[in-house]
């Protein structure tokens, strides 16, 4: 039925006379018509008249019968109109079209005509709107298209067979089709004319006793004609039609209405509908009049009569939309599916092209509302899916039209569509049946409809508290889920619908959440639903379509970060208002299921939180605020709360509650209504008594007509609930009349009856509408109530936000991401569909853009771990011992074959999880917090199966540059003390490549299908860029890098500290135990260890900005390796050393930190220090090139007691004398200062002790030299050492003139160190430094700079006491003489001479007569003694004998030792002195003083002369060379 595209091309004229032909010949066929063909009736009162002739009235009796005559008029019509075409000259346009389509029109509304002549003038019409001889430009079109009208909506023809009846009523469809649409005659339709053609039109396409294609014809014809009318809503002025609606009067033609009945009766031959469709008026007729209008005026002069209508506009558009609207009522049972469907398509039409311009129109707007949203939202519970699919399909489109308007309507309808499409908390699915009872009609909704009412499930889960929830709704199973849930997408698919929904209802305080309940839905919705009956391809779709409307969202939200959305309207609430209430809304209802948990807790969290209480005043006073709290909350649980309130205690709550209804000129019924809509009334008599009470005391003051006392108030308030309950309960049969209530009412308004008209009417208000208490149906009557308070509460929403902003999108993303991302993994990982997987790796991706915009580190993390979980390179238990996988040559490189790269390698999945994770973190590694955790425990993964780029295999040195990270390690005790020096020697022990296979054990052999695997491993890997990303970590940010050395350290924790407490816990399992040569559980070499330890201070020292972060946590791992360092193997200690002494260059500018280090590194066992000292070495070397570190005593110390566990190391040892030499060495790199003098001489101590350490005790049958030769490194180090501490000593006066020191502090602070070290070193097992020692202790003691206190005899006794004494005495030990048998006598000779030499230097002087000396020379006697019975020699005898006979002659000449004469002169000092010298002397050599000093009083014979004893003078000591 469209028109064509090329018009007629013959003249007008021609079309007519043809047309004329066409009718008048299939009239002539039919035996009727051929008589009344041939009847001319020539003397017409025009042709008399013109003649000038008078004509007389035919008589009737002559004429045929009366339906003959009828028929010849019909036919003397189109003769008539013939011979009125050929008078006319030119063309026919400027004749008025009623009288040239006039005949046709009678022909068509005559009863005498048949199908098939109705059918020839239908054509006719047709061919007449195809040719354009009914158009825009023809004389008196008004006219002719009421006429027009009239007659194909009153057309009637005799049946015959229903075929041929059927297509009449197809070319009526056809007629007016072309008059509406398709020719542009149609503006000049009027209201009145549409309605009438859209009745006919309708009519047909629900008449279920026609065929299908007749119905289906009709129903597209309505469909095409709606869209043309409703597209006249765009041009005309809404305002106007408006007014024109309201204002119109009484219209010209007839009223504008339409009316639609299915109902048809069938009588024999002869078909009849009701309410004017197609009705028999005749025998064997069919008609398309309404009976009402059967009486509208025939052809013959009706058309002259009327006058032009008023082109048709609202009314018309509203009169159908009011005929579709009730048609789709559900409970209205003249109407079936099929008609309801029908309507469905049509309204659907009608909405699509009306499009937002219905909006305009608040009466077509209004319909909509209410009630075509209602019976649409009861048609989307249809058991006929048809039906169902319709409803859905109008829905979506009023809701894309008019949402504006459609707020709470469209709540509605997304809180019912997402409970039945919610999986069921039930175990057993709820049965459905397909004929409900309770329906009013087979195949449409039960009685039971979507409940209304807000519900927040986020809440059900705040302790278990209970709040109002809608009863369960019966889940939505097979086809009727997957057509609700493609209808949910479609309405949530366009950019900003999750805005809208957030903005619109989470942030409203009396909405659901609507945005979380939709995600919560959608995001459960991936997951497979366990008691789904559906099939596993139904309900994989239903899985995706979750998935894929999840994805949208997030596509559109990173749409929005990227700047693609729209700024915020200043006519709208402003956000931080919004976000303000969301925040509210929270803790309202967090208060109101607290509430229905527990009233007490409850309000006590509303005052906490200033829900209540806070709008005190004169006015409004405790209990009235929480009134008011208590009035306003939706959320509230209405039988609790009526049970609250009613409550002894809570009498003046009660009164403030009531008092906050206005009942002033209210009737009681609808006072009692509104307010037992409010909350519900508790079961006990008592409560309800207080309740009606107080009700009474506050309706009453608002002073109500006719009640005169409070009291009557009191009763009749009783006595609306029981009437309330009489009448509406289904359990009591006997209904109370009016006379029953009346009755029980006599006389209780003071002692008066009330009025029967009052009473009346409180009865029928109560009768017709009952009072619905809250929470108290669920059937029809409940919806019918919730569905006024929706309309109620739409009054005062306000309209539906529709902003694409970005405003919203970070409280948004913070509220879903986790069960969003987890959704996305899981759809990642289960599904697999390519388009699916690759809209899951878009979602992943987009999630951790927003991550990174929104600065929501946890989600990125979580899109880490999520993704790193699909991977499969996350293991669990990590072995430490690698096993020896083979390694192939494959295009030149070296690949190993391990058992995770075959894995990973078949793993298509995992591999992409792979490339999407590390492509993801590349350039966003910024965002990442504990993801850091699973990127490095997939390196650690890699590593140990030699998958990770060579650059992340490398460590670095001090002294062998870089190295590879061995993966199979030696034996586990530790190595004796190197002697070849360099790292490689320490990883002598170890394999030095990670792709290197060991000899030990036999390689299995790799498979090609294994190689294969790996080489897809190997580029999966490469595609993962990992060596970028760890490039990238240098470029992290403060916050971010923190966290991925906290992943490291807590990753090489596990495998170290942690492990080591777990295994020694476990040495009853022999197998997993080794112990070191201590006795000590010593870890197996695990080089996972080793490379997270490299990798985290590779990455430190590279971000040396950051160390002030960074170095607490390194430091706590490091110091507690180091801390028990013989629990783990050489390298990791060894690395581990290296690791502080790098951090400390960094560190160089936080001294502290650097000697905490140095500290912890003083501080390893000698045995560890030993294997690390090269390392030791070189780092200290490198950090003290900084000479603005050390700047204290205590730091040099710290320094030097880490260089002294180098000392006996061959190769270190060497590095770290000639740090030392250098400092002392004139020159550039002298480094003399106060503050190191002492730990110098300590450290050079250290050196001469390592001498002496490397001398070895001779054992009786072995030819080995005691003495190493002098040029041996440790001895020459040890002599030089020597040297050094005397040389040392030219420090002393600029040390001492610059600090101003006294003469006892240089004592003290550089003089008696020196010798202290000197005398310790005099008794060294090694021969040439014990030598070199005591002569250089004697030069400097004997030597004119050695400073000390010459008054201070102290000082001269510790120079005995601390350094001499204690040399001499340790040379007469035996052990001492074990080391060297042969040069210990020399040594001890030297050791005499000194102490002789040192005595007469510092005591035996002229100012020292008066000292006490008596004790320290009897203790230099008895070491004398010792001295010449320990050798046993000669020599030693003589040299001996030789220094004690200078020292008691100087010791003489100086009037100290005086011996007895005759006349006493002595005092008592000198009396003592002898008195005991020579009793000592006397022990072990007799009469040698007597020899040296003469007696005079004692005549004696002369002594024999000593040898040399002649001079005075002291003689000197054998050559120390």
């Amino acid at each position: 039925m469209t028109s064509p595209a090329i018009s007629c091309q013959v003249s007008k004229k021609h079309v007519l006379l043809s047309e004329i032909l066409a009718v008048t010949s299939v009239m002539r066929k039919n035996s009727r018509w051929a008589s009344g063909a041939h009847t001319l009736t020539a003397r017409d009162s025009a042709l008399a008249r013109d003649l000038g002739l008078r004509r007389s009235t035919p008589n009737t009796n002559i004429q045929k019968n009366g339906r003959l005559s009828q028929e010849a008029d019909l036919m003397g019509g189109f003769q008539q109109l013939k011979r009125t075409i050929w008078d006319v000259d030119a063309d026919i346009d400027a004749l008025p079209l009623p009288a040239l389509i006039g005949p046709f029109f009678a022909l068509i509304r005559s009863p005498l005509s048949n199908g098939p002549i109705t059918s020839a003038a239908l054509s006719a019409l047709h061919s007449f709107f195809v040719c354009n001889l009914i158009s825009a430009t023809s004389l008196s079109l008004e006219l002719a298209l009421v006429e027009l009208s009239s007659t194909v909506s009153h057309c009637k023809f005799e049946a015959s067979d229903s075929s041929g009846d059927e297509v009449v009523l197809l070319k009526i469809m056809t007629v007016i089709h072309d008059c509406i649409v398709t020719s542009s005659v149609g503006p000049f339709l009027g209201d009145v004319e549409i309605c009438e053609m859209l009745e006919t039109v309708l009519t047909t396409a629900c008449q279920m006793r026609l065929s299908e294609i007749l119905r289906r014809s009709a129903e597209s014809t309505m469909v095409s004609i709606v869209r043309t009318i409703f597209g006249r809503l765009h041009t005309l002025n809404p305002t106007a039609e408006e007014a024109r609606l309201l204002n119109e009067e009484e219209p010209q033609h007839g009223e504008i209405s339409m009316s639609v009945s299915a109902n048809v009766i069938d009588t024999g031959d002869s078909l009849q509908v009701s309410e004017g469709l197609i009705s028999s008026t005749q025998h064997n007729a069919v008609s398309l009049e309404d009976p009402e209008r059967s009486a509208a005026p025939e052809v013959e002069g009706s058309s002259h009569a009327l006058s032009p209508p008023r082109p048709y506009g609202l009314p018309a558009l509203l009169e159908l939309l009011r005929v579709l609207v009730n048609i789709l009522d559900p409970n209205d049972q003249v109407h079936t599916d099929s008609t309801r469907l029908t309507a469905l398509g049509i309204l659907n039409a009608s909405v699509e092209t009306s499009g937002t311009v219905m909006s305009d129109y608040p009466s077509l707007s209004a319909l909509i509302l209410d009630p075509g949203c209602k019976y649409l939202f009861q048609l989307a519970r249809s058991d006929n899916s048809l039906v169902l699919q319709a409803a859905l399909r109008t829905i979506t489109t009023v809701f894309q039209t008019m949402r504006k308007h459609l707020k709470l309507q469209q709540e509605l309808y997304l809180a019912f569509s997402i409970d039945r499409l919610a999986a069921p908390p039930q175990l057993k699915p709820i049965s459905s049946k397909k004929n409900n009872p309770t329906s009013p009609r087979p195949s449409t909704p039960a009685t039971g409809t979507p409940i209304l009412g807000p519900v927040d499930t986020e809440l059900e889960l705040d302790k278990g508290s209970p709040v109002p929830s809608r009863p369960p709704v019966q889940p939505a199973r097979g086809d009727t889920r997957d057509l609700m849930l493609e209808t949910l997408s479609q309405l949530c698919r366009h950019p900003s619908s999750m805005v809208d929904l957030y903005v619109n209802y989470d942030c409203d305080i009396n909405c659901e959440n609507l945005f979380e309940r939709l995600i919560e839905f959608l995001t459960k919705g991936v997951y497979p639903w366990q008691y789904s009956s559906a099939s596993d391809a139904q309900h994989l779709h239903s899985q995706y379509l979750c998935l894929d409307l999840l994805l949208a969202f997030v596509d559109d939200m990173t749409a929005r970060a990227e700047g693609r959305s729209e700024p915020w309207p200043s006519d709208f609430i402003l956000p931080d208002s919004l976000i303000q209430d969301k925040s509210r809304k929270k803790l309202v209802l967090t208060g109101a299921a607290r509430f229905n948990s527990k009233p007490k807790i409850g309000i006590a969290f509303l005052e906490e939180n200033k829900l209540i209480y806070s709008d005190l005043s004169p006015e409004v006073s405790r209990t009235r605020s929480l009134a008011i709290f208590l009035k306003s909350c939706t959320r509230l649980d209405k039988r609790l709360l009526g049970d609250y309130i009613s409550k002894p205690d809570n009498l003046e709550l009660l009164k403030e509650f009531i008092g906050l209804f206005d009942f002033k000129n209210k009737p009681i019924a609808d006072a009692m209504r509104e307010m037992l809509e409010t909350f519900r009334l508790p079961g006990e008599s008592q409560q309800i008594a207080r309740i009606t009470e107080t009700f009474a005391s506050i309706y009453f003051a608002s002073g109500p007509a006719e009640i005169k006392t409070e009291d009557a108030v009191y009763v009749l308030a009783y006595s609306v609930i029981m009437l309330n309950t009489d009448q509406h309960n289904p359990q009591i049969r006997k209904r109370m009349s009016i006379e029953d209530y009346q009755r029980n009412l006599r006389g209780v308004n003071d002692g008066t009856n009330f009025s029967p008209e009052f009473l009346q009417s409180v009865y029928d208000s109560i009768r017709k509408r009952e009072i619905v208490m809250p929470e108290e149906h669920t059937g029809q009557l409940g919806f019918e109530y919730a569905w006024k308070e929706l309309l109620t509460r739409s009054r005062q929403s306000g309209p539906f936000l529709m902003c694409n902003s970005a405003l919203f999108d970070l409280d948004m993303f913070k509220t879903i991401w986790k069960p969003l991302i987890s959704a996305i993994a899981y759809a990642f990982i289960s599904f697999d569909d390519d388009y699916v997987i690759q809209r899951a790796i878009s979602g992943f991706r987009q999630c951790a853009t927003l991550a990174g915009h929104f600065h929501l580190p946890d989600v990125f993390d979580f899109v880490v771990v999520s993704l790193s979980q699909a991977t499969s390179l996350l293991s669990e238990n990590l072995p430490t011992q690698v096993p020896n996988y083979p390694v192939v040559e494959v295009e030149g490189q070296s690949v190993t074959v391990s058992s995770l790269s075959v894995k990973f390698g078949t793993n298509f999945k995992g591999q992409l999880a792979a490339v999407v994770l590390f492509n993801i973190v590349n350039g966003n590694g910024n965002a990442l917090r504990e993801g850091w955790t699973q990127i490095f425990e997939m390196f650690q993964n890699l590593f140990m199966h030699s998958l990770l780029p060579t650059r992340m295999l490398q460590m670095e040195d001090f002294l062998g540059g870089v190295t590879m990270i061995p993966l199979r390690g030696g034996q586990h005790s530790r190595p004796a003390p190197r002697s070849d020096g360099g790292l490689l020697s320490t990883l002598s022990s170890y394999l030095m490549t990670p792709y290197g296979a060991s000899s030990d054990n036999l390689v299995p052999e790799a498979t090609d299908t294994e190689v294969e695997s790996t080489m897809c491993t190997i580029d999966c890997i490469t595609s993962c860029r990992l060596d970028e990303l760890y490039a990238q970590t240098i470029q992290l940010d403060s916050e971010a890098l923190v966290a991925a050395i906290r992943a490291l350290e807590a990753l090489a924790h596990e495998r170290t500290i942690t492990k080591w407490k777990q295994e020694s816990d476990e040495l009853t399992t022999a197998f997993n135990t080794s112990f070191a040569g201590d006795g000590t559980f010593t870890l197996p070499y695990d080089p996972a260890s080793v490379f997270l330890l490299e990798t985290m201070v590779s990455i430190t020292c590279q971000t040396s900005r950051y160390i002030e972060d960074l170095w607490p946590i390194l430091f706590e791992h490091l110091s507690a390796l180091l801390s028990a360092s013989t629990h783990y193997s050489v390298l990791l200690i060894e690395r581990a050393v290296v690791a502080l002494l790098r951090l400390c260059l960094i560190l160089a500018q936080k001294a502290n930190q650097v000697y905490v280090s140095l500290d912890l590194i003083a501080g390893l066992p000698p045995i560890v220090a030993n294997s690390v000292a090269e390392q030791i070495v070189a780092g200290v070397t490198l950090i003290l090139q900084n000479r603005d570190i050390v700047s204290s005593q205590t730091e040099w110390n710290l320094v030097f007691a880490a260089l002294r566990s180098t000392t006996s190391h061959p190769e270190a040892a060497r590095s770290t004398f000639d740090l030392v030499l250098s400092f002392v060495t004139d020159g550039q790199s002298q480094w003399m200062t106060p503050d190191n003098f002492n730990g110098l001489i300590t450290i050079l101590d250290e050196f001469a002790n390592s001498a002496g350490q490397s001398i070895m005790v001779p054992q009786k049958g072995r030819r080995v030299p005691s003495q190493p030769p002098p040029n041996a490194p440790p001895i020459e180090r040890g002599r030089r050492s020597i040297d050094i501490i005397y040389d040392m000593k030219r420090f002393i006066a600029p040390f001492a003139e610059s600090a101003g020191l006294q003469t006892g502090q240089v004592w003290r602070q550089y003089c008696l160190p020196l010798a202290l070290s000197l005398g310790k070193q005099s008794t060294n097992p090694s021969r040439l430094v014990r030598h070199t020692a005591i002569s250089q202790l004697q030069r400097l003691l004997l030597g004119p700079r050695f400073v000390y206190d010459e008054n201070d005899h102290g000082q001269v006794e510790e120079i005995f006491n601390s350094i001499i004494f204690p040399l001499v005495d340790e040379l007469l030990k035996p052990q001492v003489q074990q080391f060297d048998p042969q040069g210990i006598s020399e040594t001890r000779l030297r050791a005499s001479a000194l102490l002789c030499k040192a005595f007469m230097h510092f005591e035996v002087r002229e100012d020292r007569t008066k000292s006490d000396i008596r004790i320290l020379w009897i203790e230099i006697l008895d070491l004398l003694d010792r001295l010449i019975n320990a050798g046993k020699t000669e020599q030693l005898y003589e040299a001996v004998s030789e220094s004690l006979k200078n020292v008691v002659l100087v010791m003489n000449a100086a009037n100290i030792l005086v011996p007895p004469s005759q006349e006493d002169q002595r005092d008592e000092h000198q009396r003592t002195l002898w008195t005991a010298t020579q009793a000592r002397l006397e022990r072990f050599l007799p009469g040698f003083l007597t020899e040296v000093i003469p007696t005079p009083q004692l005549q004696l014979p002369p002594p024999t002369p000593v040898p040399g004893s002649t001079s005075a003078v002291p003689a000197t000591a054998p050559s120390t060379a």
